[in-house]
């Protein structure tokens, strides 16, 4: 189990770096600023994406250990399971979170920097700490 969660903690930490980075690159104008601004239709068609993307990856992962098959999957192996769909469940949240943030410094559009920090906040709700690890398998039995 601490080897699970050891896996998933450097996941999130990996994107945030990732995004982090992203950020220190563009402020300190290393990374060009706004290159795509002038290019509205594909600032429109990436904006609805992302926010459909974001809208619905967010209570997907945060209702992901509920869903039967999931549960199923924790029963029978719980480790392998958790790791699986823990990182699906990070995935979820962090993959739109590292586009959202790329996108905001190329189109300078704070929408996507919006759904940058939602989706860094609903990192702190599947937070893979030692309780959450445990209570995941364990609920998953009951």
């Amino acid at each position: 189990m601490k080897r699970t969660m050891r896996i998933l903690k450097v996941e999130l930490f990996v994107a945030v770096i990732i995004s982090l980075i992203i950020v220190a690159l563009y402020e300190t104008l290393l990374l060009p600023v706004g290159v795509a601004e002038s290019n509205k239709n594909l600032e429109f068609i990436f904006s609805c994406i992302m926010e459909l993307l974001t809208i619905c990856f967010i209570p997907l992962s945060l209702r992901l250990f509920k869903f039967s098959k999931v549960q199923q999957a924790l029963k029978s192996t719980p480790e392998k399971s958790l790791l699986f769909w823990g990182s699906i469940r990070m995935s979820l949240l962090t993959v739109p979170m590292v586009i959202n943030t790329i996108l905001y410094y190329l189109f300078q559009n704070v929408a996507f920097g919006y759904m940058a920090i939602v989706g860094l906040i609903c990192l702190i709700f599947i937070y893979p700490s030692w309780g959450r690890c445990t209570s995941e398998v364990t609920f998953s039995k009951e």
